[in-house]
């Protein structure tokens, strides 16, 4: 009650004495904001950053259909980031944005919660076939603050609300346990992993060993199996198929954003030449160093030479280019021009999303991906990368004659293992 009398106070006084309807409801906001704090670390002098658990009311908006369980805030030195749950019980990955400059930084940071929205979002289809609802977690970090920096700064924000606090210094007006699950996703390595775990279990958060998959020692790691891929390419076969090409008895092309040092995209590139053989060839490639296309194909052995090493694409050795081939660097003077429009030019039977950003094709520019005589650059779409297509995108490249398979099916094999490590870990 003193509360609610101290905020309606608070509320008068702007009222009345603050100039100008934006003044007003910035702070206003402020007020509520405050009022939708269910838990927070403001009163630990040895927080590494501001952690707030929201009402997640306050972030609602009329694009977003259903108001998720749980939203998590915390800012630090370089970095702002949320947790979104739409479950009481729910897992989804962690990812850390790196934008390249300033300008960069300002529109991750402006579109963050709408990306973790769509992100938990399209996880809890994904999940469905498992016990655990949809979650996500996104870091946005200032171009000269490190990852491991602000990974360590963020996860120990979540620890500080949802570990037990014997000394009441957590202001807490949600009254209820919660238990968080996390998954690695972009720019998340086994390293980080490992701390995490070893920082909750440190922490005194009971179930340490579920708070993260893809454990290196304990668990089933992602990249190393190359599980998500696995699934991306059954329904590349099954999709093919539909088109009426036999993968494992005629010759198709693949282009694909996201680098061979990446967990999809690499994968897929070894899992192309384990199962079809000759048969599959990768006529483009594009990821944060450039690109490079080659309508004859690229050379496998080279790229799997990139995915051996780490490397990204950009390592791609000029020499092994065919006559028409083309490697680009974003430091060259058309390199980042190639590398963004690269997904919509080159032709390909099928076109898989393995990485890049959400909402890459939209419903302003979908038409870009076909060809100037109507037809699509590509039959086939297998969504390896969460949200690259926008709901209106898919529709109208369905509409154009482009099968499209969703995320929450072609890229869930991963979720599928994880899960399963989540439950042994629980269970031991």
């Amino acid at each position: 009650a003193t509360f609610d009398a101290r905020a309606a106070e608070i509320h008068e006084t702007m009222e009345r004495t603050v100039e100008g309807e934006d003044s007003r409801r910035v702070l206003g906001t402020m007020v509520a904001a405050v009022k939708a704090t269910l838990r927070t670390n403001v009163h630990l002098t040895a927080r590494y950053g501001l952690a707030l658990r929201l009402d997640p009311v306050l972030m609602a908006r009329p694009e977003h259909p259903e108001t998720p369980y749980g939203v998590f805030f915390v800012h630090g030195r370089g970095f702002d980031g949320f947790h979104v749950r739409f479950r009481d019980i729910a897992r989804g990955g962690v990812r850390v944005v790196r934008p390249m400059g300033p300008d960069q930084l300002a529109l991750e940071t402006d579109r963050l919660y709408d990306e973790v929205y769509g992100l938990a979002s399209a996880q809890q289809l994904k999940n469905k076939d498992i016990p655990e609802g949809g979650a996500k977690a996104v870091i946005v970090a200032a171009p000269d603050i490190g990852v491991s920096r602000v990974v360590k700064g963020f996860v120990d924000g979540l620890l500080d609300l949802i570990v037990p606090d014997p000394d009441g210094k957590i202001v807490d007006r949600f009254k209820k346990p919660e238990l968080l699950y996390l998954g690695p996703d972009e720019n998340i390595t086994p390293e980080h992993i490992d701390w995490i775990v070893d920082r909750a279990k440190r922490r005194g958060y009971p179930l340490y060993n579920a708070f993260m998959s893809s454990k290196p020692g304990a668990g089933i790691n992602h990249k190393v199996y190359g599980v998500t891929s696995e699934g991306v390419t059954v329904f590349l076969e099954v999709a093919l198929n539909a088109v009426g090409i036999d993968p494992r008895k005629q010759p198709f092309t693949v282009k694909l954003t996201g680098g061979p040092d990446g967990d999809v995209a690499g994968n897929e590139i070894k899992i192309l030449q384990r199962e079809y053989g000759g048969n599959a060839r990768i006529v483009g490639i594009a990821d944060g160093s450039g690109s490079a296309e080659d309508p004859d194909g690229l050379d496998h052995g080279e790229l799997l030479r990139l995915v051996q090493l780490s490397l990204p694409i950009a390592d791609y050795e000029r020499s092994k280019l065919g006559p028409r081939g083309v490697l680009a660097k974003v430091s060259d003077p058309s390199g980042v021009k190639l590398r963004n429009t690269l997904h919509n030019r080159v032709v390909a039977d099928a076109f898989i999303p393995a990485g890049g950003r959400p909402k890459t094709i939209h419903g302003q520019n979908w038409q870009q991906f076909l060809l100037a005589d109507g037809r699509p650059s590509s039959r086939v779409i297998i969504e390896g990368a969460n949200l690259f297509l926008t709901p209106e995108a898919r529709k109208k490249l369905g509409e154009a004659g482009v099968l499209v398979v969703k995320d929450s099916s072609a890229n869930k094999c991963g979720v599928i293992c994880s899960s399963f490590e989540i439950s042994a870990s629980m269970i031991l």
